[in-house]
C-alpha cells in the first residue's frame, strides 16, 4: 500500500493518479487500471516530488496531532501506505520520542523511504516493514498513533480494516485517515484551446474509474464515506477532522510544471478510452511541447488542492 499523495476526484486526492498520496498493498491507483507494467523509480521519483509539494500542508496535519496526542508520549508511529516516505519523515520530526514505521507493500518505495530518512539525518528512529495488507494488519504491532493517508479506500472491506486498526492501537491512541478533500486543479475553467471547463470532465471520467477500482477490490464492500460512523463502528472515538490547503499559484517552479505535465500525461495514457475526443485533442495540445499554449509554457498553470484528515482515538 503506497502512499499516494495521488488521488481520486473526490476523495481529495489528485489523480497522477499520485498521493497517493496513495495506493493500497499491491493496488497502484491511477497507476493500475491499465495493464502496463510499472516503472517504479519514474513512479517513486513523482510521488516524492508530488509529496514535497503538498509538504507544508501535511506539516501542518502532523502538527494538528500533536495537539490531540500527547507529543512525547506517542512512541510508536506507523505511517500505513508511507510510499517514498515523506511524510514519514514529517511525522517523524512531529513526534521526537517516537519510532516512526513506514509501512507499504512496495520494496522500492521503502527503500526510497530508508534512504529519505537516513538524508534527513532521522535513520534512528525511522524504520521500514514491507506488509501486503489488510491480511497484515495485525502484525504490525502496537501504535499510539496510526496515520492512513490516501489508503484506506483501496483495502475492499474499509469497516473491517478500520476494527483491525483500532486493535494495534494502544489505549489512548489516536488514528488519522486521509480520505477527501478536493480534487486537485492545475487550470482555469477557460485555458483558450477546446471546451472550457476540461478538468470537471477528467474529474468525471477518474471518479468513474475510482469507482471500477473499489469495485473491484478483493472483498469489496460497497460502504458511504461517512467516516466519522466508521470509526465510531471501528469501537473508536472521533477526535475532529481538519482539511489543509496546498496552494501554490501562477507562476509556478520548473518542478510544480513538470508534476503537472507528468499528472496530464498520466491522464491521457491511463484513461484515453473514457475521454471525449475534443478533451483529448485539447490533451494532446496541453502535453506538446511545441505548442504555445501547453502546459510547458503557460504562464496561468497553479496547483491548487486540498486533503481531509479524519482522527479518532481509542478508549
Amino acid at each position: 500500500m503506497s502512499q499516494h499523495r495521488a488521488s481520486h476526484p473526490g476523495h481529495g486526492q489528485n489523480h497522477d493518479h499520485g498521493q497517493n498520496h496513495g495506493h493500497g498493498p499491491g493496488h497502484q491507483p491511477g497507476h493500475d487500471h491499465g495493464s502496463a507494467p510499472l516503472d517504479w523509480n519514474q513512479l517513486a521519483s513523482h510521488l516524492e516530488r508530488q509529496a514535497e509539494i503538498a509538504s507544508s500542508a501535511y506539516a501542518e496535519a502532523a502538527a494538528w496531532l500533536g495537539t490531540l496526542a500527547p507529543v512525547y508520549g506517542v512512541r510508536r508511529v506507523l505511517d500505513i501506505g508511507s510510499g517514498p516516505g515523506v511524510v514519514t519523515g514529517l511525522l517523524a520530526e512531529a513526534f521526537p520520542a517516537a519510532e516512526t514505521v513506514a509501512v507499504d507493500g512496495t520494496p522500492e518505495l521503502l527503500a526510497r523511504a530508508r534512504d529519505r530518512a537516513e538524508a534527513r539525518g532521522l535513520g534512528a528512529r525511522v524504520s521500514t516493514l514491507h506488509a501486503e495488507l489488510p491480511e497484515a494488519i495485525g502484525s504490525l504491532g502496537e501504535a499510539d498513533l496510526v496515520w492512513a493517508g490516501n489508503s484506506l479506500h483501496h483495502i475492499g472491506d474499509q469497516r473491517a480494516a478500520l476494527a483491525e486498526f483500532a486493535g494495534i492501537l494502544r489505549p489512548g491512541g489516536l488514528i488519522a485517515l486521509v480520505e477527501g478533500g478536493l480534487p486537485t486543479r492545475h487550470l482555469p475553467w477557460h485555458i483558450g484551446i477546446g471546451r472550457p471547463g476540461l478538468e470537471a470532465r477528467l474529474d468525471a471520467a477518474h471518479a468513474d474509474s475510482f469507482g471500477e477500482m473499489r469495485a473491484g477490490l478483493p472483498g469489496s464492500v460497497d460502504e458511504p464515506d461517512d467516516w466519522r460512523a466508521l470509526l465510531a463502528s471501528a469501537g473508536l472515538t472521533p477526535a475532529g477532522t481538519r482539511t489543509f490547503l496546498t496552494d501554490v499559484p501562477a507562476p509556478v517552479s520548473p518542478v510544480v510544471r513538470e508534476l503537472a505535465v507528468s499528472h496530464y500525461q498520466r491522464l491521457r495514457e491511463g484513461f484515453g478510452d473514457r475521454i471525449d475526443p475534443d478533451d483529448l485533442t485539447t490533451l494532446d495540445r496541453l502535453l506538446d511541447p511545441a505548442d504555445e499554449r501547453s502546459l510547458h509554457h503557460r504562464t496561468d498553470l497553479f496547483h491548487l488542492t486540498a486533503r481531509t484528515v479524519h482522527t479518532a482515538r481509542k478508549g
